[in-house]
């Protein structure tokens, strides 16, 4: 049943996307956060279709510790599923999220991320790619956008864990901006891959901003990783 619900929502996936990137690409001229809020309307179109579909929901916890939409943050989230990419856009002001270049290239979806304000970084760049995201975080804070980093820096399979890279934490300090770590345990419901979507609520928890003042990359990655990991373990496995 789990794999005939996954495909179905596939199907649902294939008819949906290609429809949100003709509208996208035939408004390219329209500002980025209205432009952002069409790529993010999809994103709530396919949670939908996860619950409809697959039966998948979610719940809320540390709703009161997200900052008004006022002074930009970095949003440092777990990265275990797909389902977080698309959750974040119900709960922050518009997000710029940090991703590889080649994503880009993906038909339908890649053309429509593209337009959404991302933060693309070629991975061959080394040692530039921190200015390039810094450079880039700059204009998109000026524009409106928070900015989502996943310090895990791919998706991690649900019960496992990853050592957390110090980029997001550099940006923070680099931009002088707080940190909001976000824990979640929806990697057990929507693992990677197309198939093993299975029905129950997740979890997704939001802790109180970490401000960079004071501290090195190192302290605060260390931060973010103790609160996240420690909340994903509090969280266990949905229900």
């Amino acid at each position: 049943m789990s794999a005939i619900r996954s495909l179905l929502f596939l199907f649902f996936q294939i008819l949906v996307t290609p429809v949100y990137a003709f509208v996208m690409l035939s408004l390219f001229w329209i500002p980025r956060v209205p432009m952002y809020r069409l790529a993010a309307h999809w994103c709530r179109m396919n949670l939908r279709g996860a619950r409809w579909i697959c039966g998948i929901r979610h719940r809320v916890e540390g709703r009161e510790n997200i900052p008004p939409a006022g002074a930009p943050h970095i949003v440092m989230s777990k990265h275990s599923s797909t389902w977080e990419t698309m959750a974040l856009t119900m709960f922050f002001p518009p997000l710029a999220y940090v991703a590889k270049k080649e994503l880009l290239s993906i038909p339908f979806f890649g053309w429509g991320f593209a337009l959404a304000s991302p933060i693309t970084i070629d991975r061959k760049a080394g040692l530039d790619a921190m200015q390039q995201i810094a450079t880039q975080g700059r204009d998109r804070f000026k524009q409106g956008f928070w900015i989502v980093v996943y310090p895990e820096g791919t998706r991690i399979r649900a019960g496992t864990r990853a050592k957390y890279k110090t980029g997001g934490a550099r940006l923070a300090r680099e931009l002088g901006v707080p940190m909001v770590p976000v824990a979640h345990n929806a990697g057990w419901l929507w693992p990677k891959g197309v198939f093993g979507k299975r029905p129950g609520t997740i979890t997704i928890s939001f802790g109180s901003p970490i401000a960079p003042d004071g501290k090195d990359a190192q302290q605060l990655t260390a931060e973010v990783e103790t609160w996240i990991e420690n909340e994903v373990a509090r969280l266990g496995k949905p229900r």
